[in-house]
């Protein structure tokens, strides 16, 4: 598993091919963008995830980040792309609004996510772009576009096999587990792994071991250090002690720190995963451990 490029990160995509997968984060902090010089180098944006194998290209979340992933994907347009949604909450699908190619007649876009009570996922979009929040109506999209529901399941997409597993947050929210030949990528943004107050079945935990298990790649909330935690029972997110627990748990080869408190600067963020990864280098832990940064390509030998 190599981390490209090892430089600040770059907006020009790495190429595609049969032989690897090429994970990237387009928006990696959670709550509100929080542009700046103090968030820079991990980015401002919020969550937005691209993977890349081959022809299959699946878009996750629609974050801010997701404007920057727009504006490259119109430089040289396919005709169809997958966005598979967590949940709505706000900095989840803030992008959408402003992602170029849902105005490219020529493109195809194919929207999942999971159902919310009644509200179907059109009308969770299209609500959005409604009058009192958005200037441009829903109804000048000119891409072609469907839309499914997926709350627990598991789905075939070109290469890539999708599974999915309700976490704890507020609102019915997924995670999901991107199985590409013998690469496995876990992306859980929005997860409170000790939260006590969610409608989740007995052994939730346990599933949730064996739904990270052997990933090459685990992209986990990790919001909150154990000395912010206490006052932030409830709130939906983990800490890194916790989502590096679970990483070891299941086996996990790599763990990336993810959702960033919009008011965690760069250098803070360092000082914490340090401090984190020297404890675990102390206790023996194999997982490799960073902080989620936009714009860098995570590349996966199959």
């Amino acid at each position: 598993m190599t981390l490209q490029p090892e430089a600040a990160p770059s907006a020009e995509l790495a190429e595609g091919s049969d032989d690897a997968v090429i994970a990237r984060c387009w928006g990696t902090r959670g709550s509100i963008p929080s542009p700046g010089p103090d968030t820079a180098r991990y980015g401002g944006n919020t969550t937005s995830f691209e993977v890349r194998s081959g022809d299959t290209r699946l878009i996750f979340d629609a974050g801010s980040g997701l404007r920057l992933l727009g504006l490259e994907l119109v430089k040289d347009p396919g005709t169809l792309y997958h966005i598979f949604l967590t949940h709505f909450h706000w900095d989840h699908i803030q992008g959408f609004p402003f992602f170029l190619p849902l105005y490219h007649p020529e493109i195809e876009l194919k929207i999942t996510g999971p159902k919310q009570n009644n509200i179907d996922v059109r009308s969770l979009f299209a609500g959005q772009m409604g009058p009192i929040y958005f200037p441009v109506p829903f109804s000048v999209v000119a891409a072609t576009m469907s839309f499914a529901h997926l709350n627990e399941g598991e789905l075939q997409v070109g290469s890539a096999t999708l599974k999915t597993m309700r976490v704890k947050h507020p609102s019915y929210v997924i995670g999901y587990r991107i199985e590409v030949g013998s690469k496995v990528i876990c992306f859980i943004p929005d997860n409170e792994i000790e939260g006590d107050i969610y409608e989740v079945d007995d052994g939730w935990y346990d599933r949730l071991v064996e739904f990270v298990r052997d990933a090459d790649l685990l992209i986990h909330d990790s919001m909150y250090t154990d000395e912010e935690y206490p006052t932030r029972k409830g709130w939906g997110h983990s800490t890194f002690s916790q989502s590096l627990k679970l990483a070891e748990d299941g086996g996990v080869k790599k763990l990336l720190f993810f959702h960033h408190d919009p008011t965690r600067s760069d250098d803070e963020l360092d000082e914490i995963v340090t401090r984190v990864r020297e404890d675990a280098l102390a206790r023996g832990s194999a997982v490799e451990m960073e902080a989620a940064a936009e714009g860098i390509d995570i590349k996966l030998e199959k």
